[in-house]
Formats: C-alpha cells, structure tokens, sequence
C-alpha cells in the first residue's frame, strides 16, 4: 500500500508538472499574440492623453460629472492590453467632446427638423421618430445623426481595446496558475520521494511503534 502511494505521488507530481508547463507555454502565448495584433494597428497616444491635458479639453468642452482616466500613454504606442485600456478611456472622453457630453443611450437616431414637438426630441436635440427627420434632399431618406454615428464607432473601438486588456489579464492569470500548478508538482515529487510515505513517518508509523508511544505516554513514573 506504501508503495502504491508512493508511486501515486509521484504520478501527481509529474501530471501536476505537466499541466503547470502547459499553463505557463498557453499564456505566454496569449500575451503574445495581443502584443503583436495591437502592434501591427499601430496606435499611438494623441497629446492630449494625459490626465491634466485631458481635464483641460473637456472643461473647454463643458463636460461635466465625468470620470477622467488617471493613466498616461501620451505619445506611446498601444501595444500592451494596459495601454489599449488606458487608450480606450481617452476615446471615450473624445466620444464625449463630440457628443456635446452625451451617450450613445441619450442620443436620437435621426437629426431633428425645426420645430419638431419636445416629446419627439432626445436629450440632445435630435430624434428617433422619422417623421419629424431631416430628410436627405437626394435619397429622401432620414439624415442620421452624425454624433450618434460616432458612438457606434467609438464603442466598437474601445470593446475592441477592453478586450485585449481582458486578454492579457487572462494571460497573466494562466501563468501565475501554471508556476503555482509547477511548484505543486514538485513538492509531491519530492514529499513522495523523500520519504514523506515511509513506515517511520509520522502518519505511517508501524503499529508497534504507536503502541510503544501510547505505552510511554501511560506509564506510571518511575515504573
């Protein structure tokens, strides 16, 4: 029985190793490919990415109760995942500039013509109903709004960028799993292999040397 735990450990051991290389090779891997497709985009920080840059824009653009980012990639190229999420919050503020401070949800799909009643009019002045729509002179169809356009945009972009901060988080996470998996596996080797199982350890000692600790436990003093 000793030995088939033994053996047993050490088949842990090995299974424990195995999985924990496999971790480690799959999230390197996947740190690297978000590495590289964002390299191969070629994004680059605007000016204006910086924390005091980025407040000054928009309170020339009267935005108001908005969360600024507290990061900087200001002239660096995005082509890790926390630079893609840092860059994605400063699209989100752009967004916003060009939004007049509104979301994609307070925003209308059509633009308004005058005179349009106010329980036909969106939070930002435009509309969802088409027929109080501009009309395109050409097409006679209704004219989209343009600020509203931008979001889509916008929120396709950064759902792009978020996800390979996501990525990479994932990456990370699978390497720390894989050492911690690598370490396991060693220590079962070594426990199972330096003798942790034998008869004269301490939670497979031989029964007789249990009776002799019980009897010397329980012996009167001085007997």
């Amino acid at each position: 029985m000793r030995k088939v735990l033994e053996f047993g450990g050490v088949a842990a051991g090995i299974v424990l190793i195995a999985f924990g290389i496999a971790a480690i090779v799959l999230g390197v891997n996947g740190k690297n490919t978000v590495s590289n497709e964002l390299s191969q985009q070629q994004i680059v920080g605007s000016a204006d990415m910086t924390p005091s840059a980025i407040k000054a824009e928009a309170a020339a653009a009267g935005l108001k109760n908005v969360s600024f980012p507290t990061c900087s990639v200001a002239g660096k190229s995005v082509d890790n995942g926390t630079n893609a999420r840092c860059f994605a919050q400063y699209m989100q503020i752009h967004a916003l500039e060009a939004s007049g401070g509104f979301f994609y949800a307070q925003m209308g799909q059509y633009q308004a013509k005058p005179g349009t009643p106010k329980s036909e009019l969106t939070p930002d002045g435009a509309t969802s109903n088409k027929d109080y729509a501009v009309l395109d002179p050409t097409t006679h169809q209704p004219v989209a709004n343009a600020a509203r356009n931008v979001w889509v945009t916008e929120t396709a972009l950064t759902t792009a960028l978020n996800t390979s901060y996501m990525a990479e988080q994932l990456a990370n996470f699978g390497m720390v799993v894989g050492i911690a998996l690598l370490l396991s596996g060693v220590g079962f080797i070594i426990l199972a292999l330096g003798g942790a199982l034998s008869a004269g350890g301490w939670l497979f000692a031989r029964q007789d040397k249990k009776a002799k600790a019980a009897g010397d436990k329980t012996a009167p003093l001085g007997a």
